[in-house]
């Protein structure tokens, strides 16, 4: 195992910051256990050591106004993905570095595969894979029918072999797949340990920096679902992607929880098919495929995922509970949220499910990160209570507050535009969300309070 140059090992507390030139199962200066990992401490030159940094060009730093700093715009590229491109917020930008994780399975080398045989023709692209042989990645672009003309294609795991092949090549699109696999000869620690994890990430960040080239790192996930390797590792990048969906299910969903360079709350969905990921431009059509009959338990509510609208239905099934305390279980929203609208249902709606197994879910197993749907989800609660189906026609959104009052909700006039769109003749939406005027076709209901609402139901 070769030394690091200019440079020793040693071994920091992640809890105190604490080093020590040798492993050991207890921390030397806090006393927590099993908090050591390995490190690579450079050794800065004395010049450096007091304003500015080994290897700095342009010297010590100084403050500027910032009023007086001069901005450009971003130049993006586009991945030939436009689901891909919203979720980046346009593009991909030079120099960026984007972490992408998901399930096994999902998706993630079949989506940059493609984003690589589509970008290939403009400009260079080198993937190197960890996992899978050149053979194997040859056979899946074959599979998919992909043109990978003037992709470049690199089986290797060391970090260092990695970076001097990139330095000939000059890629201005580098994918690594995975920087769990990815080991640096510097650190005696193990591929996927953390001090791998997070030394390989920091120097292929630094190399997309300095080169201007767009970096994609595949990231495992643990059970859990969060990031495999140190939480640093999410910081060090400009994005962080999630590739959402189950292996055995058609649709997938990539959402965007970090972004410096565009919104967070995007959402790109995908299907799957058997020549690869198929871009969905329409996804409020897949969330809404209800029976042909009207059924009890049923409503549709307008999301909003970023800029873009979303129609999804909201399911409820409300039973006799048999059981000292009654089931409360949410799929897709919080259960807290839950138990807080049923009480308010009770108190201020006049109607009572207190012995009632309550169950809710979103279709499509999509998320409700906002309280948009809190009007749909107690329509299908009382829908489904009073075994009295909501016509297919209706849609319903607004926040609902502990005193019983609905308040409005961001984006009224695109939810309702995108409700009448897709054909629905009727609106209940709180007050203040009334447009000045109602899109052609669609008979909007403003409501106040809980009972207005119910009363218009």
């Amino acid at each position: 195992m070769s030394k690091p140059k200019g440079g020793k090992i040693l071994y920091r507390c992640t809890e105190c910051g604490h080093a020590q030139s040798k492993w050991s199962g207890q921390c030397g200066g806090c006393g927590l256990w099993n908090s050591l990992v390995e490190s690579v401490e450079e050794r800065l030159p004395a010049s450096s050591r007091h304003g500015g940094y080994a290897g700095s060009v342009a010297g010590p730093a100084q403050p500027v106004d910032l009023a007086k700093v001069e901005t450009e715009e971003i130049s993006r590229s586009t991945t030939g993905l436009s689901e891909l491109d919203r979720v980046l917020g346009g593009g991909l930008v030079p120099g960026s570095a984007i972490l992408i994780g998901g399930d096994p399975g999902i998706g993630k080398s079949t989506l940059l595969l493609q984003t690589l045989a589509l970008t290939g023709n403009r400009f260079k692209a080198l993937y190197v894979t960890g996992e899978e042989s050149p053979q194997q990645v040859s056979l899946r672009a074959r599979r998919l029918g992909l043109a990978c003309e003037g992709v470049r294609l690199l089986a290797e795991t060391s970090l260092e072999r990695i970076l001097g092949i990139c330095s000939e090549e000059q890629p201005a699109l580098l994918v690594v797949d995975s920087i769990q696999t990815i080991y640096s000869e510097l650190l005696q620690s193990a591929p996927g340990s953390v001090a791998q994890v997070r030394e390989c990430a920091a120097q292929l960040v630094r190399y997309a920096k300095q080169s201007g080239t767009s970096l994609f790192l595949v990231g495992h996930v643990t059970k859990e679902g969060a990031l495999a390797g140190p939480r640093v590792l999410e910081h060090m990048v400009d994005t962080v992607l999630y590739f959402e969906g189950d292996s055995g299910q058609r649709y997938r969903v990539i959402r965007a929880f970090k972004n410096r360079f565009g919104a967070v709350n995007e959402l790109g969905v995908f299907a799957m098919t058997e020549t690869g990921l198929k871009e969905v431009r329409n996804p409020s059509a897949i969330f809404l495929s209800r029976y042909e009959e009207d059924m009890p338990g049923s409503v549709v509510t307008v999301m909003r995922e970023g800029s873009r609208p979303l129609l999804v239905e909201v399911q409820a099934l409300v039973d006799e509970s048999h059981l000292a305390a009654p089931r409360r279980v949410a799929l897709g929203l919080e259960g807290n949220r839950l138990a807080m609208l049923l009480a308010v249902l009770h108190r201020h709606g006049g109607v009572g499910i207190l012995n009632q197994d309550v169950f809710t879910n979103l279709v499509g197993g999509l998320r409700m990160s906002e309280t948009a749907g809190d009007l749909a989800v107690l329509f299908a609660v009382v829908s489904s209570y009073r075994d009295k189906p909501i016509p297919r026609d209706w849609i319903a959104f607004g926040e609902l507050g502990l005193s019983g009052e609905i308040r409005p909700v961001p984006g009224g006039e695109e939810r309702l535009r995108e409700a009448a769109k897709q054909g629905f003749k009727h609106a209940v939406v709180p007050a203040k969300n009334t447009p000045r005027g109602s899109p052609e076709g669609l008979q909007v209901m403003a409501v106040k309070s809980l009972r207005d609402a119910l009363d218009a139901l």
